[in-house]
């Protein structure tokens, strides 16, 4: 089954493993960990049969995992995405909570 990611300008792309594992790498995860990281996702997604998940929800997941590994790797993250990316991605996971 094809997973779809929606992303955050509305477009949609083929879910790729792969680009979790390489945004795990750049927040320092180790290769093996970034690994399991994509595995667990993509195995939850399957397991639910998701079809569709919006960038949003596949980010939360991720550095939910990311987390559990390593707080640093997660800092990581929401820096590289503030500076680079210029998104708020922490302050988007805690509205999104209440």
């Amino acid at each position: 089954m094809a997973i779809t990611v929606i992303k955050r300008d509305g477009s949609k792309e083929e879910f790729i493993p792969e680009k979790i594992v390489v945004s795990c790498l750049k927040a320092g995860a180790t290769s093996e960990v970034a690994r399991k990281i994509a595995k667990i996702i993509e195995g939850r997604l399957l397991e639910q049969n998701i079809s569709e998940i919006p960038a949003r929800d596949l980010t939360r997941m991720i550095l939910e995992l990311l987390r559990k590994e390593n707080e640093e790797w997660y800092k990581n993250w929401i820096v590289f995405d503030r500076a680079i990316k210029r998104r708020r991605t922490e302050e988007e996971l805690t509205q999104r909570e209440r």
